[in-house]
């Protein structure tokens, strides 16, 4: 197991619930990650709609993915979108300090506290209320290895515990607090999205690849719906 006992379960869900965040070493094995790596290799983009792959929900549901995401947010939880990321020579890019503010939806609705709305990859994208990016998980699995001189995630500590922020209020934060996440080739870094965080351009440009994965363990009001549902229940794909 991931986790091996309820302790280790319980401390590893108040720690993601106090700092928002939490490095797991090893998660793949070697097996996947190889055979996620071959499909996914160093010269590949980055894109968003990535639970439209079937070995990505193959992923999403496999038991080292559910055992670390239903930690936090228990065994009704489903994946809700999949990104792929990769820093790689000609795509080395800088992201400033934010916070995540989006889902992806099947259709629009007008619905009081969800905008404004976009278009991205195609997919209908909405800012939805706090409490809806509050209860979100994501999890990035990493294909290489995260080390200080690949643009590694940071993060500040406990700051999704101060809801949605403003473009000031991000600004005016001391970042002299942040923590940088390096990761081993084969760990996930489990964050909420509103945890504000940001990576450098790599020093040195080498593949940086991670499937990103969110989950949510709630239906969205007023009859919106997720644009894709992966639940252990349910891994089929159905376009």
């Amino acid at each position: 197991m991931i986790l091996n006992n309820a302790d280790t379960t319980t401390a590893f869900k108040k720690r993601v619930e106090q700092d928002g965040f939490a490095v797991v070493p090893s998660c793949l094995d070697e097996a996947t990650v190889e055979h996620l790596s071959k499909q996914f290799d160093g010269t590949r983009h980055p894109e968003r709609n990535l639970l439209s792959v079937p070995s990505v929900r193959t992923l999403a549901i496999s038991r080292p993915v559910r055992e670390i995401v239903e930690a936090v947010l228990g065994p009704e939880c489903f994946a809700v979108r999949g990104i792929f990321f990769n820093k790689t020579r000609s795509s080395n890019w800088k992201v400033v300090w934010h916070q995540d503010l989006t889902i992806a939806v099947r259709e629009r609705a007008n619905v009081s506290g969800f905008g404004p709305w976009t278009m991205k990859a195609g997919i209908l994208h909405v800012q939805p209320p706090q409490e809806v990016m509050s209860d979100l998980l994501a999890i990035r699995l990493h294909l290489d290895e995260s080390g200080i001189d690949n643009g590694p995630l940071r993060i500040i500590a406990g700051s999704h515990r101060k809801g949605r922020l403003s473009t000031e209020q991000i600004g005016n934060w001391n970042k002299e607090t942040s923590v940088t996440c390096t990761v081993p080739k084969g760990g996930a870094l489990v964050m909420r999205p509103l945890l504000l965080h940001a990576s450098s351009s790599c020093a040195i440009p080498k593949s940086r690849r991670v499937i990103h994965l969110e989950f949510a363990a709630a239906e969205l009001p007023h009859g919106l719906d997720w644009h894709d549902r992966v639940s252990a229940e349910q891994p089929d794909f159905h376009p």
